[in-house]
């Protein structure tokens, strides 16, 4: 039965706009984590590099546009609203406004493809933890479904790896390599969800339709401790085993067509992790390193997401899936995407 909505709610992870706002934005995220402070300072040059400004709020800004133009084109009348985990727009500042503005219950989008406690558990707690800093009268937040295997995301994520591969002369397009990355996370978090599972799905798709093609999965962006085994391998590892493998080849160039199935926009992680580390590794290894864009505001992508509100406010809704996995639950049960984290002991 379809639900009645009064608000469309994006949530986001934030970033600094400023030069002054990366290290209380880095100490944002990193609170509650035994991070060392020269970590943090590390971190914190990626965003200087950069001016001190990561490009994500404008992004989302830019995709509430779009989704407004592509909700109003389809007359699906909801005010829109933005909020962030870590950084301004701040969730409770976010939740505080709606209320005001007479709001009782939202849908929202989590600018997050994949299940895993970061990538959703973690956002339903600070969302919940926002509505009890704003009291009674807090609008109730329902989450969409999550939409790794979308056509609205596969079909996106074609086109721009498609683009990509044929920046490759075309006698040498058959023998590129396809690697798709997303943010590492975990092991102990990774055996809690489906993470590892969809985002295999996700290239599967993406690679099949492409054709014949060389494709394989690697992950970057870790951050936790050198003891704490997390989902492997590692983009550089990755590039270097490729290099190492194509050297028993009878072929000049390497090609590798990287595709950041894991983001949904050009973020720091991709433009840091991906522009400047992975392409510098791969110089340094004679690759030809092409990055892929990723969904941003394609169209396809934000007609997407109007599909998936108009999925919970029908009675009948068409619900939209590729591959064999089928379109993902609504309500998330109360066991899944766990953190892995160790259950502290009462003493």
């Amino acid at each position: 039965m379809g639900m009645n909505y009064d608000a469309f709610l994006l949530v986001s992870f934030g970033g600094p706009e400023h030069r002054d706002d990366v290290l209380p934005f880095l100490e944002n995220v990193l609170r509650g984590r035994n991070v060392p402070r020269e970590r943090l300072l590390a971190v914190a040059e990626h965003y200087y590099h950069f001016g001190g400004v990561s490009p994500i709020n404008a992004q989302n800004r830019a995709l509430l546009a779009a989704i407004q133009d592509e909700f109003a084109s389809a007359g699906v009348k909801l005010p829109l609203y933005f909020g962030n985990r870590n950084w301004h727009p701040l969730l409770p500042d976010t939740l505080r406004q709606m209320k005001s503005d007479g709001i009782r219950r939202a849908i929202a989008f989590f600018t997050s493809v994949f299940s895993s406690y970061s990538g959703c558990r973690q956002y339903r707690e600070n969302v919940g933890a926002s509505q009890a800093a704003v009291g009674d009268g807090a609008p109730a937040v329902d989450k969409l479904r999550v939409f790794f295997n979308h056509p609205g995301f596969i079909e996106p994520m074609i086109e721009r790896a498609r683009a990509s591969l044929n920046r490759i002369p075309a006698d040498r397009r058959d023998a590129a390599q396809l690697l798709f990355t997303a943010h590492s996370i975990p092991l102990a978090m990774a055996q809690n969800c489906q993470y590892e599972a969809q985002l295999r799905e996700s290239s599967r798709l993406v690679a099949e339709a492409l054709g014949p093609v060389h494709w394989r999965l690697a992950y970057q962006s870790r951050s936790g401790p050198p003891s704490q085994p997390w989902l492997g391998p590692d983009i550089g590892d990755a590039l270097t085993e490729i290099a190492a493998n194509h050297n028993r080849q009878t072929a000049d160039q390497i090609d590798v067509v990287t595709i950041p199935i894991g983001f949904i926009s050009d973020h720091m992680e991709v433009l840091f992790d991906l522009d400047e580390e992975a392409a510098h590794k791969a110089a340094a290894l004679n690759i030809n390193f092409i990055r892929a864009g990723t969904v941003g505001t394609h169209p396809r992508f934000v007609r997407m997401i109007r599909e998936l509100v108009e999925e919970r406010i029908r009675d009948t809704p068409q619900r939209l899936s590729l591959g064999s996995f089928g379109p993902s639950h609504d309500i998330c049960p109360a066991d899944c995407c766990q953190s892995g984290a160790p259950t502290p002991r009462a003493t």
